[in-house]
């Protein structure tokens, strides 16, 4: 263009540009116990479709694009669409080509599972909260570690406190003159716990009792190591031991013993208490306990004042007296990344023979459904929020998952952006509205009884390829070290060559049978029968572990 080129000025618009058409309804994507049959679903999947035509049509407000490549698989026809829920999932926000109504359908869909009250109500302290997450449960910790460590050290709540003071907004509580511990909460978990909760409270600054234990208490250690004889503090809190007294051959659940005496040795010096229990640990697959880890901690809650705690926020400058707010000195997370996904299909099939099929081993209540009485409380709801994975167990194909907690739990976000036109609630912000779509069209095809053969199968497989190992070390004569923890869909067994570790991609670990002592060493893999895995494809390992030079020696 020459350096005396003129532009013509366009005229004053004169006419308003309006987006057509209408919102999503959400009673297209109600998930019923049946499921939905392909009419239904394929016309839901459409109007879906149409709707983000549309939006992207109209978007002209953000730094996104919105037309990509298409893709050949089921769910294709959303690529050209840059889908972004971005914000609170309950909340539409400014970004409107979004899937949060496929959200809220899948979150009520667990809700329902895991026993949250719903519909999620902002005005109702009880009602579930909740939204996707763009990484998987590692996210889902992360988040569950800020929020308690937020709220059990007297951050700001998104409800604020009840009448006649609920104009109050409050930052940060005032110290105890009392009780110098009284927010600087303590993190509990256990030595099977996913190595993503080392990594967080490294990240968010959260203390463990092992760190707290060494700088304030470092010779008061309550537990013995058994294998030195020395009251030393653990990194973690140990798992339930097995025959050898050790824990490398148990199955993999957190000690309850153990965390009693852990959780109660720090309850007493007056430290809020964040627990973490797995569903389904990360190499063992072993489901702790949850149900029980309650009923031993509530006693210890309510003997340190833990239940019911008053939080002090300074004074009101027109009486003058202080302003409080009551709240839990406690916070009992489930890192469900897999096992959430099925524990509650197992309860189904373990509560009603309908589903023709009773489970090996039941597992017991770990939801927000458990709640247990006290004389001073009343009945207690005990669980604070819940992470799961959907990649893991529904199926998708990239990370993703959920994480779920109560709304009287929500802590203010540190900043309420206009840019987004919704309060960003959540941890990453931006987030893959394609993992709505995702999970919701894998539960529209599966009604509960299909969930329940689906883990049926898991579990039989598993048990299968158990039997199996144990016959090749008889017909053999080598030593396989299988083992497999009731209930888990995952056997464990002597690693094999690099070469079969790397054609089936199994995951290794090195246990010490005697800790501290090389010698014993162990390296182990394991096989998680996750519904992609048949009875074929097991016996083809099979096949190349009896051929295998490693494994015979």
């Amino acid at each position: 263009m020459s350096p005396t080129a003129t532009f013509a000025v366009p005229a004053p618009a004169t006419a308003t540009c309006v987006d057509p058409g209408p919102e999503l309804d959400g009673d297209a994507f109600v998930l019923p116990a049946t499921g939905l049959d392909d009419t239904r679903r394929l016309r839901a999947l459409d109007t879906v479709d149409e709707y983000l035509t549309r939006k992207r049509k109209h978007l002209v407000g953000y730094q996104a694009t919105q037309d990509m490549q298409g893709t050949a698989l089921d769910l294709a026809r959303f690529m050209p669409n840059n889908i972004n829920n971005l914000g609170d999932p309950f909340q539409s926000g400014g970004y409107k080509p979004n899937t949060k109504v496929i959200e809220r359908a899948v979150l009520d869909y667990y809700a329902r599972l895991w026993h949250a009250k719903r519909p999620h109500d902002p005005a109702d302290p009880e009602s579930y909260w909740g939204y996707m997450l763009s990484m998987g449960s590692t996210e889902g910790n992360m988040y569950a570690l800020w929020n308690a460590r937020d709220y059990l050290s007297g951050k700001a709540l998104i409800h604020p406190p009840t009448a006649p003071r609920d104009e109050v907004r409050y930052v940060q509580a005032e110290p105890d003159r009392h009780n110098p511990n009284a927010h600087r909460p303590v993190a509990f978990y256990s030595e099977d716990t996913h190595y993503s909760f080392a990594k967080a409270v490294r990240v968010l600054a959260v203390e463990t009792f092992h760190a707290v234990g060494l700088e304030l208490y470092p010779d008061e250690c309550p537990l013995t190591d058994p294998a030195t004889g020395r009251r030393e503090w653990p990194a973690e809190v140990p798992s339930r031991p097995g025959p050898s007294g050790y824990s490398w051959d148990g199955p993999g659940e957190i000690d309850v013993d153990a965390l009693a005496v852990l959780v109660e040795f720090f309850a007493a010096k007056g430290h809020p208490v964040f627990v973490n229990l797995n569903l389904g640990s990360t190499f063992k697959g072993a489901h702790d306990d949850v149900r029980t880890v309650c009923e031993r901690l509530l006693p210890i809650f309510e003997r340190y004042g833990l239940v019911r705690r008053e939080v002090v926020y300074g004074t009101c400058p027109d009486s003058g007296q202080p302003l409080v707010d009551v709240r839990r000195g406690f916070w009992i997370h489930v890192d469900g990344a897999l096992g959430a996904g099925y524990a509650p299909f197992l309860r189904m099939a373990a509560e009603d023979p309908a589903y023709g099929w009773a489970p090996e081993t039941g597992l017991p209540e770990f939801d927000f459904g458990l709640a247990l009485p006290t004389a001073e409380h009343g009945e207690v709801d005990m669980v604070s929020s819940i992470a799961m994975s959907g990649h893991k167990w529904a199926g998708a194909p990239w990370p993703c998952g959920i994480y779920m907690t109560k709304v009287k739990y929500q802590i203010s976000p540190p900043s309420q952006p206009d840019y987004i036109g919704a309060p960003d609630t959540t941890f990453a912000g931006s987030r893959n509205g394609f993992s709505p779509l995702i999970l919701w069209d894998h539960l529209s095809r599966h009604s509960y009884q299909d969930q329940v053969d689906r883990i049926r199968t898991a579990q039989e497989l598993a048990a299968y390829l158990e039997r199996r190992l144990l016959a090749m070390e008889q017909e053999l004569g080598v030593e396989l070290w299988p083992a497999r923890t009731p209930g888990a869909v995952t056997v464990r067994f002597r690693k094999p060559s690099a070469d079969l570790v790397a054609k089936w991609s199994l995951s290794s670990q090195d246990v010490l049978l005697v800790p501290g002592d090389e010698s014993t060493r162990r390296s182990y893999v394991h096989v998680f029968v996750m519904p992609s895995v048949d009875r074929a494809k097991l016996d083809a390992l099979l096949a190349d572990l009896a051929e295998d030079p490693a494994v015979l020696g």
